[in-house]
């Protein structure tokens, strides 16, 4: 039952991102990918909150410092500067291909954890990476692959850029949650601890650069990006990350990442749609190439 709760909660995750993508890509567009990462993170916090109270969790106030210290961290690597690159990328090349870009974070994770740590790393695990990265690296050479295809070469590829940031980001901060929420933690108080930190580093940092007033005014100028960002940080930040620590608490991280890497598969056909984006059998296939790639690296010895 624990496992079956755990790969349930990992494909509710990779849900909620994939809507979450696409909203906080249109707020992005509205009122610009830095000012909707610091507003989604507060408004999240306020879900956090509420949700506590709701279900009656005590809230972590009297957390040790070591447990704090791992999921401010957490916080900081996956949500204010992977985040933040991701963000940037849904504006640049589109959410599809962004989150197409993040599903190499599982691939990364164990790269670091073989180089750093002295894991093992077998056969079917560099298998995985190299079928991973190869069908990343197909769709990224279709251009007909991400939303930034008709715009000037550099903007693409620092979009590509920022997208591998979000992964590199993720997959950091990923294995530090893992480990602060270690002893059956309560993962929304796991959440609502990294959302504050991120949220406060965020926040200090806009106003240590005088960027406040021009985060609001941004959204002042254009209404309806308060209620992308609004719905967006309830979907991701709030309800996907949520379930992405209940996932990782039930199943191993690498199969709980196989499943969280799924939003580049719902996205297909929601940015058709959304986006009107041009989506050929190369990004197709590309994708499953992809994903099938951190499956290999997981489920096979």
């Amino acid at each position: 039952m624990s496992a079956t709760l755990g790969a349930l909660a990992a494909v509710a995750t990779a849900v909620a991102w994939a809507l979450s993508s696409t909203v906080f890509t249109l707020a992005s567009l509205r009122a610009g990918a830095m000012a909707v990462n610091r507003v989604r993170l507060v408004m999240a916090v306020g879900w956090l909150v509420l949700a506590h109270g709701l279900l009656q969790v005590p809230l972590p106030l009297d957390v040790d410092g070591g447990r704090w210290l791992l999921l401010g961290a957490s916080g900081i690597v996956g949500l204010v500067l992977g985040d933040g690159c991701l963000f940037q990328a849904f504006v640049w090349i589109g959410p599809r291909l962004s989150m197409l870009l993040l599903s190499t974070a599982p691939a990364l994770a164990t790269l670091w954890a073989w180089w750093f740590l002295g894991e093992a790393l077998s056969a079917g695990q560099l298998a995985g990476i190299l079928v991973t990265l190869g069908g990343v690296a197909w769709v990224v050479s279709a251009r007909d692959g991400g939303a930034g295809h008709s715009g000037p070469d550099r903007r693409y590829l620092l979009g590509i850029l920022c997208g591998l940031g979000g992964a590199a980001g993720q997959a950091g901060g990923l294995i530090l949650a893992k480990q602060g929420a270690a002893g059956g933690f309560p993962a929304l108080s796991v959440t609502l601890m990294r959302m504050v930190v991120a949220t406060a580093t965020l926040w200090l940092y806009t106003a240590l650069r005088g960027q406040i007033r021009e985060t609001l005014g941004r959204f002042a100028a254009d209404r309806s990006a308060w209620g992308y960002t609004l719905a967006g940080s309830f979907l991701g930040p709030f309800l996907g990350v949520t379930l992405s620590i209940v996932a990782i608490q039930h199943i191993a991280v690498g199969i709980a990442s196989t499943l969280m890497a799924l939003p580049p598969v719902f996205l297909l056909p929601l940015c058709a749609l959304m986006f009107q984006e041009r989506v050929g059998w190369q990004a197709v296939l590309g994708t499953g190439v992809a994903i099938a790639g951190v499956a290999l690296m997981f489920l096979v010895a």
